[in-house]
């Protein structure tokens, strides 16, 4: 596919700095753009980069614009209100995405007896449906997906293979969970008893909301009692451990290799770097944000940001991480200090002999 710069300028509303007769065909990054491609300056932090770009057309935001100069050796620019939302639809006309597959219920694909399925639903073959789960309408179950006895599935969940949902768990509409993720495993909980772990039953559920995205080998454990909650819009990355009985807001957004323990409580938009570890019965306020590889150990209140191990707010941590680089020259001075100290000892003791 083909789209000229001045169509594009015209769909987007966009003014172009340059040649506006470039011809493109494809979409890339700023560092790896041909003539052809195009691509788009992220923020204005990466303005220096675009000596460098051989791209056909770059886009840019109108707010950046006053930063970006034009001259023959600069590709041409097309200024737009939101260079990254402007890439996106342009990259999708460039590279359409794949039509979803109309198989309806394969034959080889096991679905008990008692299993209710929506319309317009693939179930790949290879998937294994367990009597009394409900499936909505337009829905993907992939080869490989595990759904156990009495879950409910909404509307419009797409659940990749291997997939493996255990029993009465309950996912909302339009959730996408992603390769391998485990959901509703029993919880880590045990007791020590006579000089032996004893195993505490786990009869709770999991319950995940409106819109949430899950990704690929993630685990979420069911609860003890009541049900561990993953609230509305909530994005998680490959690779997290959401333990029994966490209760997480809307709208929440979590990086690779982060770590809940068991009743943590999370309020709306909190965002976790990756590697971020949270001790459990804790609760991280609205909008605060987690630094990667932080360890918390307490509440977070809700919109500081934190970070380090222990985790500390961002200023407070900022000024010991200045204090620790003056370490090496406090210590000369320390070594000195120590040095006059011990020659003063000594003259005073040899004027007290004196004396």
């Amino acid at each position: 596919m083909m789209l000229t710069l001045k169509q594009l300028a015209k769909e987007f509303g966009g003014q172009i700095r340059g040649c506006d007769s470039v011809e493109i065909t494809g979409a890339q990054s700023l560092a790896h753009a041909g003539e052809s491609d195009i691509t788009y300056l992220i923020d204005e932090i990466h303005v220096d980069k675009l000596t460098d770009c051989r791209a056909g057309a770059v886009l840019i935001s109108i707010k950046s614009a006053d930063r970006v100069k034009t001259g023959a050796s600069l590709p041409t620019f097309l200024l737009v209100e939101d260079a990254q939302s402007a890439f996106i639809e342009i990259m999708l006309k460039l590279r359409p995405q794949r039509p979803r597959p109309a198989i309806g219920v394969s034959d080889q694909a096991y679905v008990g007896a008692t299993a209710s399925i929506g319309n317009n639903t693939n179930i790949h073959p290879g998937a294994r449906i367990c009597d009394d789960v409900s499936i909505g309408s337009g829905c993907d179950i992939f080869p490989g997906v595990y759904i156990g006895l009495g879950s409910a599935i909404g509307n419009d969940v797409i659940l990749y293979p291997n997939v493996v949902i255990y029993h009465d768990v309950t996912l909302g509409n339009r959730v996408i969970i992603h390769a391998s993720a485990v959901i509703g495993a029993e919880g880590f909980g045990y007791r020590f008893e006579n000089q032996q772990f004893v195993k505490i039953p786990h009869l709770g559920t999991v319950d995940i909301h409106d819109d949430v995205e899950i990704g690929a080998c993630t685990t979420i454990d069911r609860s003890m009692i009541g049900a561990t909650i993953i609230g509305e819009g909530t994005k998680i990355d490959n690779l997290v451990m959401i333990a029994h009985n966490c209760e997480i807001g809307r709208h929440n957004a979590y990086a690779s290799q982060t770590g809940f323990a068991g009743s943590t409580t999370t309020g709306d938009f909190v965002r976790c770097a990756g590697q971020v570890g949270v001790a459990g019965h804790i609760h991280l306020g609205d909008g605060s944000t987690l630094g990667a590889k932080t360890g918390v150990p307490k509440d977070v209140p809700a919109g500081e940001t934190h970070f380090g191990i222990p985790a500390r707010r961002d200023i407070e941590q900022i000024k010991i991480l200045m204090s620790q680089t003056k370490l090496p020259e406090m210590r000369k001075t320390l070594k000195k200090l120590e040095s006059r100290v011990d020659e003063l000892t000594n003259q005073i003791k040899l004027h007290s002999k004196a004396a």
